[in-house]
């Protein structure tokens, strides 16, 4: 079904009740405050993409809605399935911007044969500012941060695009979460409200290359999400030419917040680890990322690494390679006897560049939009 795309003005989406209740009454003040908690209800549980489909409303507000505000949409301009059941799905926004969301499901089967978990690993900005040199996105450089409803669109449309449930997400696509800090709270929080049963924390991961101070203030959100800190070495020297981010906050500042956050809310936290060829995949190395599990419950990601040659790196980029499966293989046998709880992450997606690392819009038939 083609749709327009709506813009962003007095757009009613990505508004959290009290923010719904107060954008209404500031322009139809008459509006009760349990009409204005109808609405939310009819966007959030019942996804409706119309002010006409709010049967519960009077015709005269459904009219008043549909005349001052309105509700966003993102469209979808292209899809790739993987032979493994990942799906790409390419979304326009309303300037004319791209992003990309990738349905990933679990290789665990129910009795049907079914995937028992499908996760939904969402995007937070078009593009990414912090050039880790083992992500595709970092070659698209920053465009602009994704607002609360573009966040919430991407979950809401792959439901509906798919008829699936989606039982998980990651905050793991195109940019850093914690830089565009309000708006991926923001839709935590709508995503996890109790009364409108989307979906609860403990399913939710956001992932940070590593900001100390939003880590430390994400930990008082009382959201209830998971949070993984993406280390991928266990030296300042190896993680400052990976992740450029790390001259800025070393390793020590962000394990003390990744302490400060398990102290806070209890909930263990992740540590993903991309293994690259005679860079960080030695017995040296494995003993100091265990010696780093030791500070708090925690387990750790291991994920192999995707090529980006789609994107022409150059530089560092251009000179990494994947561990080799037996050093692959050795490494987590190293972790598991220091005691390290390892989940090795699949390439799920990677013949259709939609395995971690790889989201670039490098199957785009014509150029990324620029914003003016």
């Amino acid at each position: 079904m083609n749709r327009s795309l709506k813009n962003k003005g007095n757009d009613l989406l990505g508004l959290t009740q009290p923010e719904m209740q107060a954008a209404i009454n500031k322009i139809l003040p008459e509006v009760p405050a349990y009409r204005s908690k109808q609405i939310y209800t009819w966007l959030y549980t019942r996804r409706a993409q119309h002010f006409s489909e709010m049967t519960q409303l009077p015709a005269t507000l459904r009219s008043e809605l549909e005349r001052h505000f309105t509700i966003g949409t993102i469209m979808l301009t292209q899809k790739s399935v993987s032979t493994d059941g990942t799906i790409k799905f390419l979304f326009k926004l309303a300037d004319g911007f791209e992003i990309e969301s990738v349905l990933i499901p679990s290789e665990m089967r129910d009795a049907k044969g079914e995937s028992r978990r499908k996760t939904l690993c969402l995007s937070t900005q078009v593009g990414c500012p912090l050039d880790c040199k083992f992500c595709a996105t970092a070659s698209m450089k920053l465009k602009r941060n994704l607002t609360v409803a573009e966040i919430i669109l991407q979950f809401f449309e792959v439901e509906r695009l798919t008829g699936e449930k989606i039982t998980n997400i990651v905050y793991m696509g195109m940019g850093e979460p914690m830089l565009n800090y309000d708006n991926v709270v923001c839709s935590l929080k709508i995503l996890t409200d109790p009364e409108l049963d989307i979906i609860g924390g403990k399913r939710i991961t956001v992932s940070t290359s590593g900001l100390p101070d939003e880590i430390r203030k994400f930990a008082h959100e009382k959201l209830g999400v998971k949070l993984a800190l993406s280390l991928h070495a266990t030296t300042d020297e190896l993680r400052s030419k990976l992740m450029p981010i790390n001259r800025a906050h070393p390793i020590k500042e962000l394990l003390s917040a990744m302490d400060e956050y398990y102290k806070e809310t209890g909930i263990p936290v992740t540590y993903e680890y991309i293994l690259f060829d005679g860079l960080n995949d030695k017995e040296a190395d494995a003993k100091r990322l265990a010696r780093i599990t030791r500070r708090l419950p925690s387990k750790v990601n291991v994920i192999p690494f995707h090529r980006i040659d789609f994107t022409n790196p150059i530089g560092m980029g251009a000179e990494l390679h994947p561990a080799s499966e037996t050093n692959f293989i050795r490494f987590n046998s190293l972790l598991k006897s220091e005691g390290v709880q390892v989940m090795v992450r699949s390439s799920s997606g990677e013949d259709i560049e939609a395995a971690c690392g790889q989201l670039a819009l490098s199957k785009l038939p014509h150029p990324i939009a620029i914003a003016v």
